[in-house]
């Protein structure tokens, strides 16, 4: 605990308890307050590390983070120690924590880490793929603008892109990564990490998805790690375009939706690939489906 107050940002395991350090279980031992996304959940971890919980716990969790932030602001200037943790892997990624960090960086209190498992990372390490530039794009939109423009971003990508998926949802996103940034393109796909049937698959996101579009829906969240794009040839002609436009129209594609896949493909202007797609829907002879 310190000496004058502080919020200690302390990282749980994301599958395997063995990798709970000896200084997490010390910082959650003598915390004052012991902040949780799912006090159930840190209740049972705590009894397995052996560590009383008592009456310590306090639920902060992404509904209410940011009105739990200022009361915990004011337990930390009062000269109290808390450590924070969410449901698995360091706080604040992809998981609340984020906002009570800022909260405490913007009231001027102490802001520690113990630094421990990350799904983000391991999965990185494992994927065999470059890991000397990387993203982190968290979670993908479901639908709509908001899910085509991320997912754009990433099949244009020169480094390497690590995305989090639920299960119902991994075969969805890798076909469309597949489309996007084309079936030769490396991924591996990581799930279970740390866990007794923990599983990384590797390949090209032609295999990949259908892999995962023909295998029984498995448990656990994915973690996605997308190779970087390789480096786009200086010319495209316009055929070339034209074609590939032509093929995403017959996908059923939108004219924007095709526009942008086209654009993703061939690393050339979204208005390029638009007058692509505009030259294939005025071609009298093109016949979709």
């Amino acid at each position: 605990m310190t000496e004058d107050g502080a919020l200690i940002l302390v990282a749980t395991p994301i599958g395997n308890l063995g990798d709970l350090s000896a200084r997490a279980i010390e910082t959650l031992r003598t915390a004052d307050i012991v902040a949780a996304e799912d006090t159930r959940r840190t209740r049972g971890l705590l009894s397995a590390a052996g560590v009383p919980a008592g009456n310590r716990l306090r639920a902060v969790h992404a509904h209410n983070e940011r009105a739990e932030a200022a009361k915990i602001v004011e337990e930390i200037r009062n000269g109290r120690t808390v450590a924070y943790v969410s449901d698995a892997g360091m706080p604040g990624i992809a998981d609340p924590g984020e906002r009570l960090v800022r909260a405490c960086l913007d009231a001027g209190v102490a802001v520690q880490v113990v630094p421990g498992p990350s799904a983000l990372l391991a999965a990185l390490v494992l994927s065999g793929l470059p890991s000397g530039r990387f993203r982190f794009e968290g979670f993908q939109p479901r639908k709509g603008t908001a899910r085509a423009e991320r997912l754009n971003a990433i099949a244009q990508s020169d480094s390497t892109v690590v995305v989090f998926e639920s299960p119902h949802r991994v075969a969805a996103t890798l076909a469309d990564l597949r489309d996007l940034c084309g079936a030769a393109r490396d991924v591996a796909v990581a799930r279970e990490l740390s866990k007794v049937f923990e599983e990384v698959v590797r390949g090209t996101l032609g295999e990949v998805a259908e892999t995962a579009a023909h295998a029984a829906q498995a448990r656990g969240e994915h973690v996605i790690v997308v190779g970087p794009a390789a480096p786009l040839a200086q010319a495209v002609d316009d055929g070339t375009l034209d074609d590939a436009a032509a093929h995403q129209i017959e996908a059923g594609r939108s004219a924007r939706d095709a526009a942008g896949v086209v654009a993703a493909q061939f690393g050339v202007s979204h208005r390029r690939a638009y007058d692509a797609v505009l030259r294939i829907r005025g071609n009298p002879t093109f016949r979709p489906g």
